[in-house]
């Protein structure tokens, strides 16, 4: 499988793990959600699709490339990156659909060290996959601070 071949099967395989994800936030409650103390530094609503749609198409095009490397760990990192894309998607069903903040922060914490890991990770194999993670990151840490406002606020 060429480069070309292999970012936009990743890039296809993210953004459909966050389409997935998008249905249990659309089967959740809007009352549950406006109801709940939330910190003052969280964005307007419109910001987080858009967000998140740079986000997988970051996430894929870092695992299309890494794909392509040859590695001892290249395999690892590719275990690491759907666990972490799983435990992305799971997160979505525990805050939204299920209504478990706590829950969710638990797999937000998890999350943090599989993409710290994948981070690391390709940090070392092929480092342009691991600066396209930087953002997902940073975001990662900020949605991570969202989620313990709202457990310690709730």
């Amino acid at each position: 499988m060429n480069r070309t071949v292999s970012v936009v099967l990743w890039v296809g395989v993210s953004l459909l793990a966050g389409y997935l994800s998008s249905l249990f936030q659309s089967l959740s409650s809007a009352e549950w959600y406006d109801a709940l103390q939330r910190s003052p530094f969280t964005p307007d609503d419109w910001v987080f699709p858009v967000a998140w749609t740079l986000l997988y198409i970051l996430m894929g095009v870092a695992a299309g490339l890494l794909w392509r490397v040859r590695s001892i760990f290249t395999r690892l990192l590719n275990v690491i990156f759907v666990v972490q894309l799983a435990l992305n998607f799971f997160w979505t069903f525990f805050f939204f659909y299920m209504q478990s903040p706590l829950l969710a922060f638990v797999d937000i914490l998890f999350l943090d060290i599989a993409v710290l890991l994948f981070f690391a990770g390709a940090f070392v194999v092929y480092r342009p996959s691991a600066w396209l993670f930087v953002p997902y990151l940073l975001w990662l840490v900020f949605a991570t601070y969202l989620n313990w406002y709202i457990v310690a606020y709730n």
